[in-house]
């Protein structure tokens, strides 16, 4: 199967760096979203806008979906004019959103059942991944879907593995993101006793950054808490909704994540203070909250 013509439903923070990675390639690409706005400034990339959803699916070769939870993938996936009736006969379905492994599954035997080759492929590497196109890809499907669809992921990632069939490629990123809040949780607790013993925090961690405790949260992640800037990368709302995937399918098969579960309670206390709109650096703030430390920063 050549694939020429590649549909991105999604443009947002994650959407459109990989959609504009995808046109550098040399992908027919079109792309569609909720705004209008995104729509034009993709056009203005050099994309082809898709004002309906119906028209952005026909006639791709492959379609992939960004979008923030399994209600917004089952909604585009599911519907007179949704991905499984529009689009055509052995296209690629690539769910490259982060959502509920047990979804991921119903909506995989869905997709062939409609004569389309689903994939679930969350990612990880965040923003700044999705710009330089070097996102870690999780895949869970059929082995030959998989080697169908490397050019479409070599286009946005670096790291591409085949974790499983259906559902397995959401199991691995769930714990990616079990990982990823614990280790942020912690760097900022480490920041916050740092301060409080009047330490120099950028001394630390350029120390720290070159032993064991060394890691990518920390290289992208630690100056931001010194800075106070959250700008969102990935927005702490997010991170919220994913730790309540883990959490669910952790009850669900009996494994037991007493930190993990601790983490997702920090949290949800941030997205209630009103920080879910920012970067999940932004446990940082709650940190010093809770140490009574003021501000954001660590001098």
């Amino acid at each position: 199967m050549t694939i020429s013509k590649v549909t991105v439903i999604g443009l947002g923070i994650m959407g459109m760096p990989m959609a504009r990675n995808l046109l550098a390639a040399g992908f027919e690409v079109t792309g569609h979203n909720r705004s209008a706005g995104k729509i034009a400034q993709f056009e203005e990339d050099g994309g082809r806008g898709a004002q309906s959803l119906a028209e952005a699916v026909s006639g791709a070769d492959a379609i992939i979906t960004m979008l923030p939870d399994s209600p917004d993938v089952e909604a585009v996936a599911d519907g007179a004019d949704g991905i499984f009736a529009r689009a055509k006969t052995g296209a690629l379905w690539l769910d490259m959103s982060t959502i509920r492994p047990d979804v991921a599954v119903r909506l995989a035997e869905q997709a062939r059942e409609a004569g389309l080759r689903p994939l679930d492929a969350p990612v990880s590497g965040g923003e700044q991944g999705a710009i330089d196109g070097a996102l870690s890809i999780m895949a869970g499907g059929r082995e030959e879907d998989f080697a169908a669809a490397a050019p479409v992921f070599e286009a946005v990632g670096k790291t591409i593995v085949h974790v499983g069939p259906a559902g397995a490629g959401q199991t691995v990123k769930a714990a990616n993101q079990l990982i990823v809040a614990g280790n942020i949780q912690l760097l900022a607790e480490a920041l916050v006793f740092l301060d409080a013993h009047g330490v120099d925090s950028r001394a630390a961690l350029d120390v720290l950054g070159g032993g064991l405790a060394g890691s990518k949260v920390l290289d992208q992640k630690g100056q931001k808490m010194l800075d106070g800037d959250f700008a969102p990368g990935f927005r702490l709302e997010l991170h919220h909704k994913d730790l309540g995937i883990v959490t669910a399918a952790a009850r669900e098969s009996g494994v037991a994540l007493p930190l993990g579960a601790s983490v997702a309670q920090l949290v949800t206390a941030a997205v209630q203070r009103g920080d879910g709109g920012l970067d999940h650096s932004a446990l940082f703030a709650l940190a010093r909250e809770l140490s009574g430390q003021t501000g954001n920063r660590a001098e």
